[in-house]
């Protein structure tokens, strides 16, 4: 086994000694990582065989490459901040807020303050650990130029039963998108797994080797060259709306990583709003439902294109 390191990436390759390992194991073993954090690697795509997602359990054959770029060091000094947020609702288990739009959900490299982190530290008290110092009390994210709901967890307990709901798809994210093009049918599903970009990983994309991807779309308006859809998430991979609009060729407007960043409409960062979040209260079992009207951004543009052209239905 040999190994290259530098300040982005770690290249292992298997030779006879080594075959035959499962793929955490075998990283685990190459590296100053932990089988566990081997294993959240391999889940978040940060950890390719042969350029690939793959298993944990997938055993390594010789010859084969396993590329690593490991994320960037954890930032532990997070302080609590006078931001504002938008707490759309609060009891001791959870809190939904609305998220606006160029907010960081939690630190990170090039980010280390001014996130959603800080703010609910300094708004909420009592926050979950199970997803670290980093990110305590996160469930889920938005993407920083989305804008919308998200729920937090205020104890370990409520934070595994909605992490345990989303894995099962029992968690209803609804979204309403300005796409570009004209939406031939009413309403179809996207079916396409997703991966990290096999050159640019910061990107995803779609990627027959990737995980499973479903994306459930519905015309809401058409006005022409500008289509106004309402989105609902099966499955939570990173950008994964984004992906699979522009994978249809109709990315969002103002997507300057997946689409164009310039259009007609003057939006900034994709017109993107998580506008309805339905679950089930891990403490009582009731079904809740949470909306945010869309920002004034996208309300602004959306009124524009009414005024300016005849919609079609």
């Amino acid at each position: 086994m040999t190994l290259f390191e530098d300040d982005i990436s770690i290249e292992l390759t298997a030779d006879e000694s080594t075959a035959g390992k499962r793929l955490d194991a075998f990283i685990a073993a190459g590296t100053s990582f932990s089988r566990s954090a081997a294993q959240r690697l391999i889940e978040s795509g940060d950890a390719l065989l042969n350029g690939r997602e793959a298993a944990a359990k997938t055993k390594v054959r010789p010859g084969d490459t396993v590329s690593i770029t490991p994320p960037p060091p954890a930032i532990t000094d997070i302080v609590p901040q006078d931001i504002p947020i938008d707490i759309v609702y609060q009891d001791e288990d959870i809190a939904v807020i609305n998220k606006p739009k160029g907010m960081v959900v939690h630190p990170a490299a090039g980010n280390p303050d001014g996130t959603l982190v800080n703010a609910i530290m300094y708004h909420i008290k009592d926050l979950s650990g199970i997803g670290g110092e980093v990110r305590p009390g996160i469930v889920h994210r938005i993407d920083r130029m989305t804008s919308g709901l998200l729920v937090i967890a205020k104890n370990d307990e409520a934070h595994a039963f909605l992490s345990d709901k989303l894995k099962t798809h029992e968690v209803s994210r609804i979204y309403y998108a300005l796409c570009e093009g004209n939406f031939r049918e009413d309403s179809g599903t996207v079916d396409a797994p997703i991966a990290r970009h096999r050159t640019d990983r910061k990107r995803m994309a779609v990627d027959s080797a990737g995980r499973s991807a479903v994306t459930h779309w519905q015309v809401l308006e058409r006005f022409g060259d500008v289509t106004f859809l309402k989105v609902e998430l099966e499955t939570g991979r990173t950008h994964q709306i984004r992906v699979h609009m522009s994978y249809i060729k109709h990315p969002i407007i103002g997507d300057e990583v997946y689409g164009r960043a310039k259009n007609k409409l003057g939006i900034v960062g994709q017109a993107l709003h998580a506008g309805e979040l339905r679950l089930t209260h891990p403490r009582t079992g009731e079904e809740m439902v949470f909306t945010a009207p869309l920002p004034e951004e996208f309300a602004a543009a959306l009124d524009k294109l009414r005024k300016t052209a005849m919609p079609r239905f």
